[in-house]
């Protein structure tokens, strides 16, 4: 058959979307990245807020209309928001021919092939190194799963319920794994998992994530190598993990650390504890321990119950904190989650507002990071020609990470054409609020760069999701 598959939400659904697509291409089906060519097409969906829901549903309709005027025989919904509503999706779409679960992975041939399913879905899932995988990134980074589920009770929070409690993946199938992606040329893997810091907890391996990293780091590669991990807790950043990231060049200084909010009384409700206080403790150690750190953090506005003193609270611990990244979320009042039966509810249009203040505030600190980075020379990792204009070429410095922070555009490029996967040195020349603009100035490595990847997935119009600062 030849199968198509759309991916939603964030790199975890898409290490998802990579594993079905590995073990229907390990049976002998072709994957295709034209809708009206399959035989069968998957969606695999997020519901974690509002407009994850209403952008899984729009595309869900979107794919639905190759039954009529494509090939499709079937159309399969998975993950997140198959966990809530199931049900309710079949009932309301009869063009879905099956639902599958996120932790009902295992059953993807068989739903293709047969539109029936045997699997377990109270058996908590998690992929290991002989699972089939095909990576549906550009073939020079990565993202390995570390970890699955979560045992934390934010109130705001819905991804314990469909994702399961916390586990975590033996520690030689991550080496096993990481070893084969750099063996096929892969330049840098970012570990992700719903809290990468309590990696190994489950294990009883003490300091997992700081052991796991420092492994990784010693993994011999042909060419240089990044590794950096994502969604880390607060509270969980030892000393141990600072100093294995600063003593591994390797290993990426970045440090991704959703704080959510700085009022304390808005963190309690939102049982995330702690204050802007402690919080700023922590970037001085943060800081202090590896020089030249960039941290990123997100933050929600609008929780219930939040005051206009702990909205300018927030502010002014974004203005004292200085990140170099901040994302911005608004408060999705989601109807499994403990927030929802909170009082206090804001209104839509403060909400609104506080978001573009936040924003601001944050585009002016970025901006000026971005400026201080004028006439230094760094190196970059060579991403291919830019979406946005086919003239001009796109990298990333080693605190951006993939789709979800700012770019480097280059505008002189040198004789010879770069190419994607390709570590260069760039020097800055103009700073915008969140991309920098470069020329490459080394002479281009004598090495293959990484094969192309043939983007096995589709994508539609409702799916191109980016969480820009």
């Amino acid at each position: 058959m030849k199968i198509g598959f759309v991916s939603l939400g964030c790199p975890k659904n898409l290490v998802d979307t990579e594993v079905m697509m590995g073990q229907l291409n390990a049976r002998g089906h072709e994957l295709t990245s034209s809708p009206e060519d399959a035989d069968a097409i998957v969606v695999n969906t997020c519901s974690f807020i509002g407009p994850a829901k209403q952008e899984s549903v729009d595309t869900i309709l979107e794919m639905a209309e190759f039954k009529r005027t494509g090939k499709a025989k079937r159309l399969i919904v998975a993950g997140c928001l198959v966990e809530r509503y199931g049900a309710d999706i079949r009932q309301e779409i009869p063009d879905v021919d099956a639902v599958l679960g996120t932790n009902e992975l295992d059953a993807i041939v068989a739903v293709c092939e047969t539109g029936e399913k045997q699997a377990n879905p109270f058996e908590p899932y998690l992929y290991h190194d002989l699972t089939p995988r095909i990576l549906a990134t550009p073939r020079h980074y990565a993202y390995i799963k570390i970890n699955e589920g979560c045992d934390h009770p934010c109130t705001f929070c819905v991804i314990p319920q469909f994702r399961g409690s916390f586990r975590s993946r033996r520690f030689e199938s991550v080496i096993v794994e990481a070893q084969r992606l750099f063996a096929q040329g892969v330049r840098e893997i970012n570990l992700i998992g719903q809290d990468t810091t309590a990696y190994g907890d489950d294990l009883g391996i003490k300091d997992g994530l700081a052991l796991l990293l420092g492994r990784l780091a010693e993994i011999e590669t042909a060419h240089q190598k990044w590794v950096r991990f994502l969604y880390c807790y607060p509270n969980r950043i030892t000393n141990k993990l600072l100093d294995t990231i600063a003593e591994h060049e390797s290993l990426v200084k970045y440090i991704d650390m959703p704080l959510q909010h700085a009022a304390a009384g808005v963190l309690k409700s939102m049982k995330r504890g702690a204050s802007g206080e402690i919080f700023l403790k922590t970037l001085e150690k943060i800081r202090k321990r590896i020089p030249g750190v960039s941290i990123r953090t997100s933050m929600i506005v609008g929780f219930p119950g939040e005051t206009e003193k702990d909205f300018e609270e927030l502010c002014q611990f974004v203005e004292e904190a200085k990140f170099d990244r901040l994302g911005v979320f608004t408060y999705s009042d989601e109807e499994t989650s403990k927030s929802y039966h909170l009082d206090g509810k804001v209104d839509a249009r403060s909400i609104y507002n506080r978001k573009r203040k936040l924003m601001s505030l944050q585009r002016k600190i970025s901006k000026k990071i971005n400026r201080g980075l004028v006439g230094q020379e760094l190196p970059v990792l060579i991403e291919g020609r830019s979406e946005e204009s086919e003239l001009v070429w796109q990298a990333r410095l080693a605190n951006q990470a993939p789709d979800i922070d700012g770019v480097c555009y280059l505008s002189d490029v040198g004789d010879v054409e770069p190419r994607p996967g390709q570590f260069r040195m760039m020097r800055v020349t103009q700073a915008h609020d969140y991309d920098l603009v470069g020329d490459l100035i080394d002479e281009p490595p004598n090495e293959p760069a990484p094969a192309l990847n043939p983007f096995p997935i589709i994508s539609t119009n409702a799916g191109h999701q980016h969480q820009h600062q």
